[in-house]
């Protein structure tokens, strides 16, 4: 009987090994997955609060609202006084200069789907190979009132420039 045997518990031992490396891939995947949905949430947030922290300025300087604008402006209103359209400048170059360093994309654009006597804009946040746009395009964030698929971004609202 034992002749018949021989090797049996090795065979157990290799599938009991087997069972467990199936098991721990398992653990692995999931916490693969926890990790990429942690990230996505930090970089979620992130954008959020520059897009907060943007509107903020905007609403604190209503006088320069269409000073809002991604240009090369050189003021530093930290250092002088500066007039509302500056002052509007200065807060976007500093906002974007920040999204920059996180790896994001920033932009102000016309609300999408929005009657146009409102005349709102939207902060666009957008990270990861999505650009803060709106298009046609397959990196832009939105495509019109949707947005494009996978596209990694936010949007915010600010508030009706009338």
């Amino acid at each position: 009987m034992i002749k018949h045997q021989k090797g049996s518990g090795l065979v157990e031992v290799l599938v009991a090994l087997i069972l467990l490396s199936i098991a721990v891939l398992g653990f692995v995947a999931l916490q693969i997955r926890a990790i990429n949905a942690s990230n996505e949430a930090s970089m979620n947030i992130q954008a959020t609060n520059i897009a907060r922290d943007l509107a903020e300025r905007m609403r604190m300087n209503r006088a320069g609202l269409a000073a809002y604008v991604d240009n090369s402006g050189t003021d530093d209103c930290k250092a002088a006084f500066c007039n509302a359209d500056k002052m509007a400048n200065y807060d976007f170059r500093q906002v974007k200069s920040y999204a920059t360093n996180l790896g994001m994309s920033l932009d102000i654009l016309d609300c999408q789907g929005v009657n146009t006597n409102f005349n709102r804009k939207c902060v666009y946040v957008a990270w990861e190979g999505t650009t803060a746009t709106n298009g046609t395009g397959s990196t832009n964030c939105t495509n019109g009132t949707a947005y494009t698929p996978n596209a990694q971004c936010i949007i915010m609202e600010v508030y009706n420039y009338d």
